[in-house]
């Protein structure tokens, strides 16, 4: 009888504790649209989330913003007011990353871009970025086309936010070593850039950098070859997917790319620190979707949910419960205190300061070779 009333009182006892409420994680990504293309690898990412953190149930949701930055907003106002999300990933495009950002920072509600958004000044609050800086790439870029002798370059770009980020970075990283002899530009959706290239190549460039990315990156690279130009072509970070090299096919063959490590993983070296991690990100990647199925967007989503999983782990000690203002600002001083995270892309120390927090020294420079990625330095 004793024993029965115990085990009453027992039952009661535990009725009485209120239960945590799952975690909930926002995503948006371009599955639709012109970055379709780069939406499909972070959704790729997604789908190895786990479904569990610290014995607590997480949830994702998963929008498409349609590659527009309206779209984009509506998605992050119902994520955070309707779905209580207590982080958002994404999305894919500088574009759609600002737009996101004020309103994750009016909300107060931590977002972890994988675009290469800027995250300074007024961006900085909730904002975080798991994608290196478009000017630490170009920097790579720019470092070999000196190397390996070049006096000119000529720019071939997105007229949108991307193309002007990566021109800006052209601009600077060339200043004093290189001359931009002709600078062009394009629209995502445009179905020829003949001009484009006609009056670059009339400059005579010793090299061309195409500031584009996904499958219309591939576009200038093609008229390029087919014209004759026989020189180096440099691509952004923004073209590492299979449908990069499908498009491009033969044409593309040579480009050389910045890149994050998790493209070329099994070619680093044994002591390169994101190694490890990069080939058991890439091993299980493409396990779940073929071979070759690897790129830098999936690696950079991938890193965005550790720097988010840090957040929330952190979060998740207190007393705060998912779902409220007090949980959202403990991930958010969470993801603030992340030091030498180790991720399949990067390593990451963020602070005060800096939300981007991406080690420099992680970015290679890879080539296509034979219709796959090849590390070169």
């Amino acid at each position: 009888m004793k024993t029965n009333k115990l085990i009453a009182a027992v039952v009661a006892a535990i009725a009485c504790v209120p239960a945590v409420a799952d975690v909930n994680v926002g995503v948006i990504a371009s599955l639709t649209g012109p970055a379709a293309a780069l939406g499909a690898e972070t959704k790729k990412a997604v789908a190895m989330f786990p479904n569990t953190l610290g014995g607590e149930k997480v949830n994702f949701i998963l929008l498409d913003d349609g590659t527009d930055p309206t779209n984009a907003t509506k998605n992050v106002r119902k994520l955070i007011s309707e779905d209580k999300v207590d982080v958002i990933l994404g999305p894919n495009l500088i574009v759609t990353a600002n737009a996101m950002a004020d309103v994750a920072n009016a909300d107060k509600t931590p977002m972890v871009s994988v675009a290469p958004l800027e995250v300074t000044g007024d961006k900085r609050g909730y904002v975080f970025r798991s994608e290196p800086s478009a000017e630490l790439m170009v920097n790579k870029v720019v470092a070999d086309m000196l190397e390996g002798g070049a006096k000119t370059v000529g720019f071939i770009g997105f007229s949108d936010s991307w193309g002007e980020l990566l021109h800006k970075a052209l601009i600077k990283a060339a200043e004093g070593k290189l001359k931009i002899v002709a600078s062009e530009r394009y629209g995502r959706a445009d179905p020829s850039v003949q001009a484009q290239v006609l009056k670059v190549m009339s400059a005579r460039p010793d090299v061309v950098f195409v500031g584009a990315s996904g499958t219309p990156a591939a576009m200038p690279q093609i008229t390029l070859r087919e014209r004759g130009f026989k020189g180096k072509i440099y691509q952004s970070h923004g073209v590492t997917n299979k449908e990069f090299l499908r498009v491009g096919g033969k044409h593309v063959e040579g480009a050389l790319i910045p890149v994050g490590p998790v493209l070329v993983a099994e070619q680093l070296p044994d002591n390169y620190p994101t190694k490890k991690n990069a080939v058991a990100f890439v091993k299980d990647l493409e396990a779940r979707n073929g071979p070759d199925s690897r790129s830098t967007f999936a690696g950079a989503t991938w890193d965005a949910w550790l720097l988010a999983q840090n957040g929330l782990q952190a979060a998740l000690k207190g007393k705060a419960k998912p779902g409220t203002p007090e949980f959202r600002a403990a991930v958010r001083d969470g993801i603030e205190k992340s030091n030498k995270l180790v991720g399949t892309n990067g390593v990451y120390t963020m602070g005060a300061n800096d939300h981007a927090g991406y080690d420099a020294s992680a970015i290679v420079l890879i080539k296509v070779e034979n219709n796959h990625w090849k590390l070169v330095k």
